[in-house]
């Protein structure tokens, strides 16, 4: 039986990098399927000031697990173990 998975990609509006990272990140996601939260940092001032530098932010499970540019293949690696 899979355990229950928490995917979230943290955002914020007019990042092309963002709009990149959700494609990665549903396409994954759909393969094993799984979906995703999408957490826009820019109306929370404690992730905004703890990840403004590196948005895109993916955190599995509530650890950071990538940001910036997502590798779909390294993405569906970390979902595969995950989901283990």
């Amino acid at each position: 039986m899979t355990q229950q998975v928490s995917v979230e990609v943290l955002t914020k509006q007019g990042c092309h990098l963002c709009e990149e990272a959700l494609a990665v990140t549903a396409a994954a996601c759909a393969e094993f399927g799984l979906s995703y939260t999408e957490l826009d940092i820019s109306d929370d001032d404690a992730l905004r000031a703890q990840y403004a530098e590196e948005i895109p932010v993916l955190r599995i499970n509530g650890t950071v697990r990538d940001f910036w540019k997502f590798d779909p293949a390294r993405l569906r690696r970390m979902l595969s173990e995950a989901t283990a």
